[in-house]
Formats: structure tokens, sequence, C-alpha cells
């Protein structure tokens, strides 16, 4: 079963990045995705028992501080950096649930 999650997981995000031209999803629904990635992450690795109530608790905490905390540093694009911001906790996350990188095969 853990397996086939971090299969699916990774198969949706390779569909999004390397689909042709004219199927690639809009810029506003890639963010979506890496936010949806994020919180089911979040809960399987919580419902597992992988993530401890500490440790979700921190990546939440790292959520929420980037959510308030990015739009006031004045870099401009700094503005427009949380969902790259979220991708790298997102690889954090599957890291710290399944023990290193996800194997394709």
């Amino acid at each position: 079963m853990r397996r086939m999650i971090s299969r699916l997981l990774v198969a949706g995000a390779l569909a999004l990045v390397w689909a042709p031209a004219p199927a690639r999803a809009d810029a506003f629904v890639v963010p979506w995705f890496g936010h949806l990635v994020f919180w089911a992450l979040v809960a399987y690795g919580w419902l597992v028992g992988e993530l401890s109530v500490r440790r979700a608790a921190v990546f939440l905490a790292l959520w929420v501080g980037g959510c308030l905390g990015l739009p006031y540093i004045p870099w401009l694009p700094a503005h427009v950096m949380f969902a790259p911001f979220v991708a790298i906790l997102d690889i954090a996350l599957v890291f710290s649930i399944f023990g290193g990188d996800v194997r394709l095969r």
C-alpha cells in the first residue's frame, strides 16, 4: 500500500511536468497539485505512524510561516515563491515518511 501511494504521487507529478506543451496544465493548477500532495502526505504520514504529532506540527508550522512570511520579504519574486516553498516541503515530507527517495523501479 505504501509503495502504491508513493508511486501514484510520483506518477501524477511526472505526468504534469512532462506532458506535451498543448496538454500542460494551467499555471494555476500545478501549484494546487503541490498543495494537495502536501496535505495528503501529512495526513498519510500521520495515519500510518511515520510522522509523529510533533513532526506533523513542525511541517504545518513551516507551511503557515511560509504562507504568512513570504509576502513580507522585500525581494519582489518572493511574493510568488509560495508554491516552490511547498514543493520543497513536499520533498522533505517524502524523505521523512518514506525514509529516502521513492524508487520508481
